[in-house]
């Protein structure tokens, strides 16, 4: 038993000796190699400068050619910007207005015809009204008797003669057949269809021989002089969008834009589709037509003399929005980054409220793969 410790107390030291050997001969190696890469090093550096004093002395560069970008630039310029809120509206006629009639009855005459012009209370239609007219002229031939009868008691009665029972009875018989006459020639004039306003017809569904219901839609009268854009705007823009406010109309089957003001501004809103109604007067022009498809845009923002800048050139990161400018930097031209603060975009379009100033170049084509300083050429 002690035997066997002491051959391990002597085979411990070993290994510690052998590993001790074995350091100093990693740590000797190493310094060796050190020594040898120094040595590599002074040769490296003594050629380099041995190449760079030959190339100079044959007048050429040493200089490595930098890489340099391809971009596009645009010198930025201020202008008016304008911010739309965009509907779909159609032309509505202020006097539009659907005719019917006022009484069954066969149609005997239509005179009006689709684009005529009319005149308030010029005949569109007339109806059979024939049974009526010979009741007025049988009442008409009995107020002519009535009428003497009460003309001779009138005439005795300014003498004295007869009795004021007799004369006042001839009176209210004289007075009442000529209400009645006058009722029926009121119910007689409904037979005729008549223009309620001035206009144009624009549609008519009535013909000769057909026989009219009160209630039907048979007359279309559009006044041009008096035409407008109706549209409804979301709930969201309430408190944007006012009377007086200045729009733009495009009427697409036109190809045609004009500037007005709204009109009128609704003080509701819609609870089917949280909308409000807006109406624009239109100027005096042929070419509009009731039910027309018109685009409405609303301005709700302008200022003039703003610097404006395509949106794809604005970029956000961690640090907010930027975009990259050209520079000159020692005879080079250098890609600048520069912190903005957009406002109101519109389509394509941002306001810059702060970061850039006019005059200088925008980079709007390569702008994607800059970094800041880096070397551009346009």
């Amino acid at each position: 038993m002690k035997n066997g410790k002491i051959i391990i107390a002597i085979l411990s030291i070993i290994t510690i000796v052998i590993s001790s050997c074995g350091d100093k001969n990693s740590v000797k190696a190493k310094k060796e190699k050190l020594e040898k890469l120094k040595t590599e090093q002074a040769a490296l550096i003594t050629q380099i400068k041995t190449l760079e004093d030959e190339i100079k002395a044959s007048g050429d560069s040493i200089e490595t050619k930098v890489k340099m970008v391809n971009v596009a630039i645009t010198e930025i310029q201020t202008s008016n910007f304008r911010h739309f809120i965009d509907v779909q509206g159609q032309v509505d006629g202020d006097e539009n207005t659907t005719i019917s009639a006022k009484v069954p009855g066969l149609v005997l005459n239509v005179f009006a015809k689709p684009g005529s012009v009319v005149k308030a209370g010029q005949i569109l239609a007339e109806l059979d009204g024939n049974a009526i007219k010979k009741q007025i002229q049988s009442m008409e031939t009995n107020l002519s008797l009535v009428t003497d009868l009460y003309n001779k008691q009138k005439a005795l009665w300014e003498k004295q003669v007869g009795s004021e029972i007799q004369f006042k009875q001839a009176k209210t018989n004289k007075e009442s057949l000529e209400q009645q006459i006058g009722a029926m020639r009121e119910q007689l004039s409904m037979y005729k269809i008549t223009a309620p306003s001035n206009g144009t017809i624009d549609e008519v569904n009535l013909k000769n021989g057909q026989t009219a219901a009160p209630g039907m839609p048979y007359f279309t009268i559009v006044n041009f002089n008096k035409l407008k854009v109706k549209a409804n705007v979301a709930e969201a823009f309430a408190n944007k969008v006012k009377q007086g406010n200045n729009v733009q109309i495009l009427f697409p089957d036109l190809n045609k834009n004009i500037e007005a003001k709204i009109s009128y501004s609704g003080k509701g809103i819609s609870a089917l589709n949280r909308t409000f109604g807006v109406e624009v007067n239109l100027p005096n022009d042929n070419s509009y037509l009731p039910n027309m498809i018109a685009v409405v845009k609303i301005i709700d923002y302008e200022k003039t003399n703003a610097i404006v800048v395509p949106v794809n050139c604005i970029q956000n990161g961690e640090e907010g929005s930027h975009v990259f400018v050209a520079v000159k930097e020692n005879g080079k031209n250098i890609a600048k980054k520069r912190t903005v603060i957009v406002g109101e975009t519109y389509n394509e379009n941002a306001e810059i409220l702060s970061g850039l100033e006019k005059g200088e170049q925008l980079i709007t084509v390569g702008y994607s793969d800059l970094n800041d300083g880096e070397v551009i050429k346009f």
